[in-house]
């Protein structure tokens, strides 16, 4: 249904943008600017590579990053390798659309919750089996690893609500309180970067955390051994002086 009123209003996107050559007169058909296009073009990348990656299957999960006061997002029910750039989808802090005609993701809510509350620059939402499992057996996932300073801390899981709704994003707002990514119960996870390249790691950490602690976790009769919070916290003050000076990430 989306993608027939995009075609039927032959409305252009980010392909024009380029050439500046996007008419105006849509209700949210305002000229998509450049660093738009660009950012847009980044937002596709990385959602198709949550597919590539195995963190998404099929249109399970959505990403986000802003551009100034707009926010760029992942069309609801739309295959990422459907998406080009004439479907550039994006609204303001409050929501209305103003650019694309694509219905945005149905979990704009906690995109926008996140952009409101924080400094984030991109967000990533997730279905990922290890991540998604290990939300539904522990409130808090154990410190099996010391890169979960990387995160903030011990990694909190958001009760369960229902996908969309402004009581999920309530939730989560409070499971992220001094981090970067939490897990949502019963369903995912969301982390949130200055970049989409930030945001994206921090997922794959995530996931990458839940799949050692399920593993470690398994082995009959053993149970893995755990760190402390300080230990952890130790290790997020290295972590602030890490890597190649003037680079970002680790």
């Amino acid at each position: 249904m989306a993608e027939e009123r995009r075609d039927q209003r032959g409305v252009r996107g980010v392909g024009d943008a380029r050439e500046g050559a996007q008419e105006a007169g849509e209700p949210w058909g305002r000229r998509v600017r450049p660093e738009e296009a660009d950012a847009w073009e980044a937002l596709v990348a990385t959602a198709r590579r949550t597919v590539t990656d195995g963190l998404v299957v099929g249109t399970s999960g959505n990403v986000s990053v802003r551009v100034g006061d707009t926010v760029l997002v992942t069309p609801s029910g739309v295959p990422y390798d459907r998406l080009t750039p004439e479907d550039v989808t994006g609204v303001g802090l409050d929501g209305r659309q103003v650019l694309g005609v694509l219905v945005p993701t149905s979990e704009l809510p906690m995109h926008l919750a996140v952009y409101r509350a924080t400094d984030a620059g991109a967000v990533v939402h997730t279905h990922a089996v290890h991540a998604t499992a290990v939300s539904t057996v522990v409130p808090e996932l154990p410190l099996i690893h010391y890169m979960a300073a990387a995160l903030g801390g011990p990694v909190r899981v958001a009760p369960y609500a229902t996908y969309g709704t402004r009581e999920l994003a309530e939730n989560m707002l409070q499971a992220l309180t001094d981090r970067t990514a939490c897990l949502l119960q019963n369903h995912g996870t969301i982390a949130y970067g200055t970049t989409l390249d930030q945001a994206y790691d921090r997922t794959a950490q995530l996931e990458w955390m839940c799949r050692l602690w399920l593993t470690a976790s398994s082995v009959p009769g053993l149970a893995p051994t755990l760190l402390s919070e300080g230990q952890v916290a130790e290790v997020g003050e290295r972590l602030r002086g890490y890597g190649q000076r003037g680079a970002s990430g680790g």
